[in-house]
Formats: C-alpha cells, structure tokens, sequence
C-alpha cells in the first residue's frame, strides 16, 4: 500500500511535542488511527516502524512523543532518569497521552470514533493508562509492558478494550506483576487479555534487543505471534 509520510508537531504548556505519522493514500472516507506509544528512550525507528506496519494494514499510524521534540535517552541511566518523573506522576503523562490524542485526532482523514493506542515498554504501559484513564479510545494493546505500575485511576469500569502481549520470563514485568494487571483489570471490569509467551524475555519484538544484564532479548517468532494478535484486535475494536 501507497504511504504518506507527516511529521505532527503540538504544544502543550509551553513545551513542544511531535509525532511522526502514516498515513495510507487511496480510498475514501475518514481512517481509523492507532497512537504508537515509545519505549524508555523515546520514539526511535521502532516505533516509526510499528506506526509504517499499522499504515499498511489501512490505519493512520502515529508513533507519538511524550518527552519532547528531540528529547532522547542513550544510555540506560539516561532513560530512566527520562520515564522516573512520569512514572511517578501518572496525571502529568496522562496530560502528555492526551494532547498527542488530540492532535492525532484532530488531522483530516483521521475518524476520531476509532482509535486505539499501543506501545512498547514504557509505551505499553502509557497504551494502558490511556485505557485506565477511560481516554477516548476503543482499545489499548501493549507490547512487552511495565504491567505491574497500576497508578491511581479510581475503580470505575474501564471502557476501552485491553490487550497485553508479553513474554512469561520478562524480568521488568514478572509473575508477580502480571497477576497485579490481571487483578487489576478484572477489578474495574475491563474487557482484557493476557497473552504470554513461554521462554520469552522483555523487547522480544526489537530486533535491536539484546542484552541479557538487562533482560532483553528479541524472539522473532513471540513477535509475529503477538503482532498477529494486535491486528485481530484492531480488527475487533476499531476496523
């Protein structure tokens, strides 16, 4: 499928975000989106990647921006110094969430009735919090996710339909912290899944990933499976 390439830039207290979109060309009518929400290093090719992938199955894809335009993490203390504060305060990148939303939102050719958020990593946890927060979206999928990080969201039902994709032995979201996600969905009555990937570890879907001291390691067949399943998903909740 023929794509078309955006660079989406917006504001939001006095602070400049961007986010890189997908668009397919061809056909009528307004197109669902999918936010791809980036890891702990900020967007990369990765998730311009992801966004390029969902592009070609008829969705605007926008591989989204909550650290700021240019802002990247290149080592490991870096990026953790980049997601801590958010990390610990979940309205302040809920706001973040939201403005890309709007602005994603707010572009011609984009149905603002269906759309659906995904993410790796620290993007598959802002994927969550947008369901979480019960943010305009049908559905939010997360790859390889930071499960247990509940964050204070009350314990009204969440609306939005909820996909996580994730290996058994990742490291950064083990047993434990996956039984707090799945406690927690079935607490506020959301429609969830837990997909789990036996032997697999955390970024399985990064062909980058590969550092065992850190637990990372691409498994390409885990990927395909768990890619399989979003399209499923987006097919269920926003097609």
């Amino acid at each position: 499928m023929a794509l078309e390439t955006q660079t989406l830039t917006y504001e939001l207290n006095g602070h400049s975000f961007d986010a890189v979109v997908k668009h397919p060309t061809g056909g009528t009518g307004p197109r669902p989106a999918v936010l791809v929400c980036h890891a702990w290093g900020g967007r990369s090719a990765h998730e311009e990647a992801a966004a390029e992938r969902l592009a070609d199955w008829g969705y605007v894809g926008a591989a989204v921006d909550v650290f700021g335009v240019g802002v990247r993490g290149q080592s490991p203390a870096e990026c953790e110094a980049l997601i801590t504060p958010l990390m610990q305060d979940r309205e302040a990148l809920q706001a973040r969430l939201r403005a890309a939303l709007t602005a994603v939102t707010g572009l011609e050719g984009v149905d603002e009735t269906r759309v659906a958020a995904i993410g790796f990593c620290f993007g598959g946890l802002c994927a969550l919090d947008l369901a979480r927060a019960n943010a305009p979206i049908k559905g939010g999928a997360a790859f390889h996710a930071l499960l247990g990080a509940t964050g204070t969201f009350g314990d009204e039902p969440i609306k939005p339909k909820v996909l996580a994709l994730h290996g058994y032995d990742d490291p950064l979201a083990d047993a434990d912290a996956q039984r707090v996600f799945t406690d927690e969905m079935t607490a506020r009555k959301a429609d969830w899944q837990l997909h789990l990937y036996g032997g697999v570890s955390h970024a399985f879907t990064n062909e980058g990933a590969n550092d065992p001291n850190l637990g990372l390691k691409h498994d390409p067949v885990a990927a395909d499976r768990a890619w399989g399943s979003l399209k499923s998903f987006l097919t269920e909740t926003i097609a």
